[in-house]
Formats: C-alpha cells, sequence, structure tokens
C-alpha cells in the first residue's frame, strides 16, 4: 500500500497496521471530497488485506473525529436542483457512503476508531463501522439528525441495534443529546476509555496486541459475532430518501447554514 494523502484524508500501513487519518478544515465533515477518497481507500486497504491485521480510524483535527456531514455542501447543491433531481443526488450520495461504510464493517481485520474531541451525525456512524471504538475521556457522541427532520444516514441505526440495547438508542436518536465516553462506555458503545490526548496512543497499543494472535481465526470470530445487517440498511436509506423531500429537511438546513455559532452542529 502506497502512502496516501490527499484533501480530506491520508493512509499509510506499518507494521502490518493500516492508519486512517481524517483531516479537513473544520472538523472532517463528510461531503464529496471526504466520500470520494474514502471511495479510492477501499480498493486500497482490500489491495494489502493479507498483510495487515488492524486498521486504525483517527483524525489529525483539534476539533475533534467528525462532525458528520457536510450539511453547507449538501444545502447548496439541493439549491441548484430540481425535486426530482434532489431526489436521485441524494440517494445516490447515500448509496455511495453506504458502499464505503459497509465494507470498512465486513474488512476482514480488526477495526478500531480512535475518537476525540465530537463524533456527531455522520462522524458517530463511521465510528461505528468499526470493531473497538477507543475514546478520549473528552469524546462526545451525538445523533442530531432530527433537528433537521431526518434520521441518521449512513447506517447508524441498524449498527446501533446490533451493538447495543434499544432503550439507549431510542435515547440519542429521539433526544439528539450528546453522551460522554463515559456514558458511552457503560452502555457497551466503547471499548476503552483513555486519558486526554492519549487515545491515538491507546489505538495502536490495541492493534499490537490483535496481531499477536491468528489473523484467520480472528476474521473467522469477526464475521461470526460482527454480521452485517444489510435488510435495514438498506431500510434505512430508503426512509432517509424519502424524509429527505419534506420541507422540514430544507428548513432546517438552511437554518444551519445560515446560524452564525461557530459550532453549530453542538447540541
Amino acid at each position: 500500500m502506497k502512502p496516501f494523502r490527499g484533501e480530506a484524508l491520508s493512509w499509510e500501513l506499518s507494521n502490518g497496521v493500516i492508519e486512517l487519518l481524517l483531516d479537513r478544515a473544520p472538523c472532517n465533515e463528510i461531503g464529496s471530497v471526504a466520500l470520494a477518497e474514502l471511495e479510492e481507500f477501499v480498493p486500497a486497504f482490500k489491495s494489502v488485506e493479507g498483510e495487515a491485521h488492524a486498521l486504525i480510524v483517527s483524525s489529525a483535527r483539534k476539533e475533534g473525529f467528525c462532525a458528520g456531514a457536510d450539511l453547507r455542501e449538501l444545502y447548496g447543491e439541493i439549491q441548484s436542483l430540481g425535486a426530482k433531481q434532489r431526489a436521485s443526488g441524494v440517494r445516490d450520495f447515500i448509496e455511495r457512503i453506504h458502499s464505503v461504510m459497509n465494507a470498512l464493517d465486513e474488512a476482514p481485520l480488526a477495526t478500531i476508531a480512535a475518537v476525540h474531541g465530537i463524533a456527531f451525525g455522520g462522524g458517530f456512524e463511521l465510528a461505528l463501522t468499526c470493531d473497538l471504538i477507543v475514546a478520549d475521556k473528552m469524546a462526545r457522541f451525538c445523533f442530531p439528525e432530527l433537528r433537521l427532520g431526518l434520521i441518521p444516514g449512513f447506517g447508524g441505526i441498524p449498527r446501533l441495534k446490533r451493538d447495543i440495547g434499544n432503550a439507549a438508542i431510542r435515547d440519542l436518536l429521539l433526544t439528539g443529546r450528546s453522551i460522554n465516553a463515559q456514558k458511552a462506555q457503560s452502555i457497551g458503545l466503547v471499548s476503552q476509555v483513555t486519558a486526554e490526548g492519549d487515545v491515538l496512543r491507546v489505538a495502536r497499543a490495541t492493534a499490537a496486541q490483535v496481531g499477536k494472535f491468528d489473523r484467520e481465526t480472528a476474521c473467522t470470530a469477526k464475521r461470526f459475532i460482527k454480521p452485517i445487517p444489510h435488510e435495514e440498511l438498506q431500510r434505512e436509506i430508503d426512509i432517509f430518501c424519502e424524509l429527505f423531500t419534506r420541507p422540514a429537511v430544507e428548513a432546517g438546513l438552511r437554518k444551519f447554514v445560515e446560524s452564525t455559532d461557530p459550532l453549530p452542529y453542538l447540541p
């Protein structure tokens, strides 16, 4: 695997560990640039599956892991399209995102999200594709989509239903409140909580531990304990796209874009 550095992310392989680093101001929002580079990453990491035993996803931005979808870009695009084009464009984008997320979810190696700061919306969903989430004690997780008249659209609900209890999922989804790393660990979402600024070191130590065991056995175990909920993921796409056509969504996006708050995505 050749090292890569793009506009939104970079990656490299070292000592059997692939490190995928998110790095796009202001907080790694996932838009057309990030998606295109993630689509480049998927075949790149698949080409070295035999050489790698772990993948770490982390962020170079001090603001956090990922603030979710690039809502400003999304709003700008829908303003220039008719209703039919808008619906088609949104579905295409969401299906492409799901393809990337599914590839990360089912990767035949251990995947670790090293989360600091905010992991909101699509950023939270990206972390959920990983087998393990290691979180800085200052990390926060949130699904704010209902404020926009939407549900999470990058696979978050089916993956949460697979991983934790429904009571916690309903609270996260319906209230839009954020939870801290300690709460996330208590409900089984986060596997380790680290000291502030120590999350990447701990994630690397975890990847090294994973590398001590037989890779084929680990892959077999992963397939058994982490099935991909394909039917529910497809249903999520359909619901998201249906909701996106409602006037409430355009109004919510406009409110976000016109906000003068420095971090309007914060709860």
